[in-house]
């Protein structure tokens, strides 16, 4: 059975930095690639960052591109989102995902098919 959990969430002020955890069991980082989601109130599933193992290629969304930075730890099976500049816009529930599909890439919910609960990041301003 696969899980990911998810942990690092927390109230932080705007232009604060938090890192965010997901660790996987029943699934291995190295053998494919995870990613970042997150949903805001009222607002549909984004995709925030996603990396595949063999090379390290990964993938930003435009609103968080040069801020963020995804990478796996594969001793600890854990991939992180570090989040610098933090805005209050980056308030949402972040998601793990894994065992990515084609598209994944184009950071899209439907190409993963493992998902956390998430944790709740809120930025103030």
């Amino acid at each position: 059975q696969v899980q990911l959990a998810e942990s690092g969430g927390a109230s932080e002020q705007a232009g604060g930095s938090l890192r965010l955890s997901c660790a996987a069991s029943g699934y291995a980082f190295s053998s494919g690639c995870g990613g970042w989601f997150r949903q805001g109130p009222g607002k549909e599933r984004e995709g925030v960052a996603a990396m595949y193992s063999v090379g390290g290629s990964a993938y930003y969304g435009d609103s968080v591109e040069g801020r963020f930075t995804v990478y796996i730890d594969f001793a600890k099976n854990t991939m992180y989102l570090q989040m610098n500049s933090l805005k209050p816009e980056d308030t949402a529930k972040y998601y793990c995902a894994a065992q990515c599909q084609r598209g994944w890439w184009r950071l899209q919910p439907s190409a993963f098919g493992y998902w956390g609960q998430g944790t709740q990041v809120t930025v103030s301003s």
